[in-house]
Formats: C-alpha cells, sequence, structure tokens
C-alpha cells in the first residue's frame, strides 16, 4: 500500500493494472465497463450541483434560464455563481475518495482531475478564465493538514491546472482556513453553515489580487455546500467579482 501510494501520479493514471472497482485485469486505475456503469453523465443544478430530472435540462453551462436550476436555487440568492459535480458520492467514487484521503494515495489526483474534466461545464469554465483569474483549493486548516499530510483539495486543483491547460493560477496560500472546525461529516445539516461560519480568510497582504477576479474554488466532495458558501463569503468580501465551484463529487440531499 504505501509503495501504491508513493508512486507519481502519472504513474498512476496512465500505466495499466487492476481495477480498484471490480479488480479486471489489465486495466486503467478504473476500468472502461465501470466507469460507463457508475459514471453516466447526470442533469444537475447550474449553481448547487444537485441532481436534477433530464427532462426539460438545457445542456450543461447554459446560463439565465430557470430551467438548469433546482428549486432552492430558484427561491434564494446564489452562494455560487456557478457549481460543477462530475459524480455521484456514492459506490465507487465514495471508497475511492475516502482512500485518496484518509490512505495517501495522491497518486489519484491526476485521475480524479481527469474524471472532473469529463463533466463539460467543468471544462469549459477552465478554459473561459483568464492569467489573472484564480483557481484556489478549500484550505485546511493547520491541525488537519497536519494529520492528514497533503490537501486534497489542492493536489486536485494543480491537477485540473496542467490537464486542462487552464490560465489561471493555482494557488494554496491566498485563501486561508483560520479556524479550526469539527468535522462536516459528524454535524447534521443545520449545524454545518454555523459550524464553518467565518472559518475562512483571505490572506491579508494578497487581498488587492483578487479585486473584481473570478475565481474557482476546488475540493473533492460536496454536501451541504456549507465551507463552500463560507469560503466564497470571504472572497466577496475581497472583491471577487465571481466565484464557481469545481468539485468531483456531490452528495445526495437528505
Amino acid at each position: 500500500m504505501m509503495l501504491f501510494s508513493a508512486l507519481p501520479a502519472w504513474f498512476i493514471a496512465h500505466v495499466p493494472s487492476q481495477c480498484a472497482v471490480c479488480r479486471s485485469w489489465p486495466s486503467a486505475p478504473v476500468c472502461l465497463d465501470c466507469m460507463a456503469r457508475f459514471a453516466q453523465p447526470q442533469a444537475r443544478c447550474r449553481r448547487c450541483a444537485l441532481t436534477l430530472p433530464a427532462s426539460g435540462m438545457l445542456p450543461t453551462g447554459t446560463a439565465g434560464s430557470p430551467s438548469n436550476l433546482c428549486p432552492d436555487c430558484l427561491r434564494q440568492p446564489a452562494g455560487l455563481d456557478a457549481c460543477f459535480a462530475a459524480l455521484p458520492y456514492a459506490f465507487p467514487w465514495s471508497d475511492l475518495i475516502g482512500r485518496y484521503k484518509f490512505s495517501s494515495q495522491t497518486g489519484w489526483a491526476a485521475f480524479m482531475a481527469n474524471l472532473m474534466l469529463t463533466e463539460p461545464g467543468v471544462r469549459a469554465l477552465l478554459a473561459s478564465l483568464s492569467a489573472e483569474d484564480w483557481l484556489l483549493p478549500l484550505p485546511l486548516s493547520t491541525q488537519r493538514l497536519a494529520w492528514r499530510g497533503f490537501n486534497q483539495a489542492w493536489e486536485l486543483a494543480s491537477a485540473l491546472k496542467i490537464q486542462s491547460a487552464c490560465q489561471a493560477s493555482a494557488d494554496s496560500a491566498l485563501l486561508l482556513r483560520i479556524r479550526h472546525t469539527q468535522p462536516q461529516s459528524e454535524l447534521k445539516r443545520s449545524a454545518r453553515l454555523e459550524n464553518v461560519k467565518g472559518a475562512f480568510a483571505v490572506a491579508p497582504l494578497r487581498a488587492a489580487h483578487l479585486k473584481n477576479r473570478r475565481v474557482v474554488l476546488v475540493d473533492d466532495v460536496m454536501t451541504s455546500g456549507a465551507s463552500l458558501l463560507a469560503a466564497a463569503d470571504a472572497l466577496r468580501q475581497a472583491g471577487v467579482r465571481e466565484i464557481s465551484a469545481v468539485v468531483l463529487a456531490r452528495t445526495a440531499p437528505t
């Protein structure tokens, strides 16, 4: 396991091996049959990435029409200008994301970034960014970063920039997590927003770099969206013009 986790990202992403889901051999990290079975495109709300009924749904990335928004996003102001998710947080992706995050298997980042780019809205969004815009990972607290050893969102953001040839700068120190919080997974949905309120801030001496810029936040999983919304609030206070989010997986509403 330690040898596998130490392999470079290009090796994990491209060298044939055993499928991590069905164990077929030889295979890419996840074989084509499993990809076809578990990675089918889904119609999603353009602002919160929750799944929508396929009927009447406009193509991904279409702006300005209520037909690509969920009822909640139609009723209330948007915390994010756009949000895209590639996969449902369900088997087998939940298991593979857990392996990536909690077993230090950072070699999965390149493969997972490629999965994110299969969502057309993600590729189009990254292609629209200029060199003055920013690709920012959702930051971890100092305590959690020390415990985990790496920020999974930063690895994804770095891989996304490389694989999409995105012109925006990727930066892991521009948006900070200034308060250690209880893990969101341990809280009820109603308590999550309060848990992360005021937990994020822009690096004080660099706030001017965000004025009137576009920012894309990157994370692995979106559950209630509380962390992304709290981060977006800190960015808006710094004068960011447009804030979007890109996540690998989105949980179903509970």
